[in-house]
Parts: structure tokens; C-alpha cells; sequence
């Protein structure tokens, strides 16, 4: 946290009407989220909301571009790291509903989503759940080839554990391992 910390004081005495301050509470925020600390990660998240309130075309000039589009995403994966199943499903589905994560739209950030909502399923133990939303983050895989959304698909499937019993579940295991083999391959 001592650099995360250092980042902060530093954004803070940059320009600011660039989003670099709102950059760093997002970044700090993921680290609270891996820390457990809830409070202080919705804190950071609090923090980088504010991103939406700079005005102007200088926010995205340089070398960062964050303009907060992100962040019902980004709340939503922290809440699935702190466990905190029901905000993390409520985040995320209402991250669905946005203009940027329409079906047609960002197939890499969409399959993330349901990624993360197919996680939420396996840390409750329920198959319907994954295979929804596993069966839809593997579609849009397929279509983008999107190597970070088969990663997180992978890693989906690492934490199946008894999940891997149900039939359902297995088949999707399946068809993650042969996209993840397609994919190694290409």
C-alpha cells in the first residue's frame, strides 16, 4: 500500500482536471478488495466515481484514459473478491444493463461480466447459475477470441471443485478446456 499511498499524493498535486486521482482509488481500491477490507475499498471506489464530475476533453488526454465507464464493472469484480456475493450480483447484472455491455457491443468486457456472475454461482454452489452465464462468457470468447476472457473462463473452471459433478457443469468444463486448447493453438 506504501506506493499505492505515494501515488495518491502524488496524483493529488498533479492537474486536477485529469482523471489520474480517480486512476489511483480504483487501483487502491482492488487492493483493499484483496486485503478483505470492504469499507475501505467502496471508500476508494467512492473516490473514483467522482471521475464522472471533470469536465471537458483534458480528463482523456496522455497517456491515461479513465473516465469511470468501467467502474459498475470494477465494484462489481471487487465485491465477487471480497465475497460479498449479493452486492457483487447486483453490481454486475446492473453493469449488464449498460449502453457499453449491450449484447453487440464489448464482447471482452461483457464476457468478463458474466465471467464474474458465473463465479458467483460456483462460490454458492450453483450449477444453473455457472452454466448460464458460463454457457454466455464462453460464447462471446468464441466470437471476440478474447484471450483475457478465455483466462477467466480457466480460471472459472479451477474453482468448479464439486461443481465438475453436476452433468451440466462438466459440459461446460469441456467445451472451456477445448476453447482454451483452440486458443493455445492459434
Amino acid at each position: 500500500m506504501g506506493v499505492l499511498s505515494a501515488a495518491e499524493r502524488i496524483a493529488r498535486r498533479g492537474d486536477s482536471s485529469l482523471s489520474t486521482r480517480h486512476w489511483v482509488a480504483a487501483v487502491r481500491a482492488e487492493a483493499f478488495a484483496g486485503l478483505g477490507d470492504l469499507e475501505a475499498c467502496e471508500r476508494a471506489l467512492d473516490e473514483a466515481e467522482k471521475v464522472v464530475h471533470l469536465a471537458g476533453p483534458t480528463q482523456n488526454k496522455g497517456w491515461l484514459r479513465f473516465d469511470g465507464s468501467r467502474l459498475a464493472e470494477e465494484r462489481g469484480a471487487r465485491y465477487v473478491q471480497l465475497g460479498r456475493l449479493d452486492l457483487a450480483e447486483r453490481t454486475l447484472r446492473g453493469a449488464l444493463g449498460q449502453v457499453a455491455l449491450a449484447e453487440g457491443q464489448s464482447f471482452r468486457r461483457r464476457g468478463v461480466v458474466l465471467a464474474n456472475l458465473a463465479a458467483i454461482g460456483v462460490k454458492r454452489k450453483d450449477p444453473e447459475q455457472v452454466v448460464a452465464y458460463g454457457r454466455q462468457a464462453l460464447h462471446l470468447a468464441q466470437e471476440s477470441s478474447s484471450g483475457y476472457v478465455v483466462r477467466r473462463l480457466q480460471a472459472l473452471r479451477a474453482d468448479f471443485g464439486g461443481l465438475a459433478h453436476d452433468v451440466r457443469v462438466a459440459e461446460l468444463d469441456a467445451e472451456i478446456d477445448a476453447l482454451s486448447a483452440t486458443h493455445r493453438e492459434g
